[in-house]
């Protein structure tokens, strides 16, 4: 079920509004990931000194400048694992227009949707925000004590996180809040490992932008195969 409902999303990338979501998301990701490295920056040029006085070498100028440089290298470095809020953040923003593309598509036949509409979709998608910000801040400090099984925390933890929001935001729209979570504890199994699937790309720089899209109309397709299992 889950490589199937991954495939049928893939297939439908090049759908206009897929791609319309596409770009308004990479676009907003990548100016929000620069506006915290601006402020990340201006924070250094405030608080550090243009010149450091060490013992024996005496002083030292272009604190600003390797200080700057080595920030650029940290934010790269941390920016996989922000991209993964920013990313969620976005998806849920332009959650409708996902679904409403799979559906239109691929399940013609189905009654209009609720939907979320915009406040309860921006409220839940800062909420869930925040949640991925603090968890993988957390597990930052996990990662130095697992050493090489870091990657394996990392997707375990968030395709958990992921695929329990993506699939409840999916069907939010139809169910409920209610009865969209007990669907997603019924088939927790199944909704993590998909969760999962979604959560490797992530590391990879790039190809992180185009996830949150496959994630939403990928847990689509599952809601509606569980639905009428």
């Amino acid at each position: 079920m889950i490589l199937s409902a991954f495939l049928l999303a893939l297939g439908q990338i090049g759908d206009p509004r897929f791609l319309r979501v596409l770009v308004l998301g990479a676009a907003l990701s990548r100016a929000l990931l620069a506006g915290i490295y601006a402020g990340f920056l201006q924070l250094i040029l405030w608080v550090a000194p243009e010149t450091l006085s060490l013992p024996f070498v005496g002083e030292v100028g272009g604190v600003h400048q390797l200080l700057g440089g080595a920030s650029l290298l940290l934010m790269i470095g941390l920016s996989v694992f922000l991209m993964v809020p920013v990313a969620a953040l976005f998806s849920g923003l332009f959650l409708d227009d996902v679904v409403l593309a799979v559906e239109a598509r691929h399940y013609p036949g189905l009654a209009p949707a609720a939907g979320l509409g915009l406040a309860d979709g921006l409220i839940a998608a800062i909420n869930f925000f925040g949640v991925l910000v603090a968890v993988n801040a957390l597990a930052l400090l996990a990662y130095v004590f697992v050493g090489p099984l870091a990657p394996l925390v990392f997707w375990a933890v968030n395709g958990y996180l992921l695929g329990r929001e993506y699939f409840e935001l999916v069907a939010m729209r139809r169910l409920g809040r209610p009865a969209a979570r007990e669907m997603r504890r019924r088939n927790r199994g199944t909704i993590w490992m998909a969760g999962i699937l979604m959560a490797a790309p992530l590391s990879f720089p790039l190809v992180n932008l185009v996830i949150p899209v496959l994630g939403v109309a990928t847990f689509t397709h599952i809601f509606h195969r569980l639905a009428t299992a």
